[in-house]
């Protein structure tokens, strides 16, 4: 492994952080995958398709969830950013939009091509999903629901992946779930001199309390954005704790 460049600590589920840690190696740096969240299946789900005129994916874990459990890829396919737009047209599909943005850019998306949708919008993704797509898609008078496929637990971590986590410099952050369970894990064990980066403002938001380094957020919801911050911190789009309580 290249000895230049930051330790940086890739914290998201798999398959996705290996995808991250090819990025940021290919930017010099020196990446660690220790996910913070490990994906499970939701036991005996089963998508039902009736009366569904379009797919709404959040994340590419939904997308291999569904793609997992359904042939069916002729409907078309909203997406709320170009990863999970890739991770879609892989899987086969070929009508995918994408929101390149987070989840309420995905609503309006969706909303505003709702003239094109003969159905019910389904959201395939997490138990506890990030944002409330069908509760944004209701309130615009979009109908759709939500199905449950898969779900995310705190990884553990003992003396070995703590051992493995020496001299990390900045932590990625993709979700608020996978900042919750770092702040769990930094009460237990703190790392002060550790440099967060987070895809939004929201997603650092359960870090607010936590002694860091430094906070960061990317100007936009995009794994490319965030990974700018990595040259540029600290010093690129600082969070007071007034930003994060608001």
């Amino acid at each position: 492994m290249n000895d230049t460049g930051r330790k940086i600590w890739i914290t998201r589920a798999q398959p996705g952080a290996d995808a991250t840690a090819e990025r940021v190696r290919a930017l010099g740096h020196r990446p660690v995958v220790a996910p913070l969240l490990a994906v499970q299946p939701v036991l005996g789900a089963e998508p039902d398709l009736s009366g569904v005129g379009a797919l709404a994916f959040t994340s590419a874990n939904g997308v291999r969830a569904f793609t997992a459990l359904s042939p069916v890829r002729a409907l078309k396919v909203f997406a709320v950013g170009a990863a999970t737009a890739k991770a879609a047209k892989a899987a086969g599909f070929r009508q995918v939009l994408s929101a390149d943005g987070d989840v309420e850019a995905l609503a309006e998306g969706i909303s505003g091509r709702r003239r094109e949708i003969a159905g019910v919008v389904l959201h395939p993704g997490a138990a506890e999903p990030a944002g409330d797509l069908v509760g944004m898609l209701a309130e615009q008078g979009v109908e759709a629901r939500s199905l449950p496929l898969y779900d995310t637990a705190p990884a553990a971590f003992g003396p070995a992946e703590l051992a493995e986590l020496e001299g990390v410099e900045i932590a990625l952050l993709h979700s608020p779930k996978a900042a919750e369970a770092l702040a769990t894990l930094l009460a237990r064990h703190p790392m002060p001199e550790l440099s967060v980066l987070g895809l939004s403002r929201n997603v650092l938001k359960p870090l607010a309390e936590i002694d860091l380094a430094h906070r960061a957020f990317a100007p936009f919801p995009l794994e490319a954005a965030l990974l700018n911050l990595i040259d540029r911190a600290p010093g690129a789009c600082p969070a007071s704790e007034e930003d994060l309580a608001r």
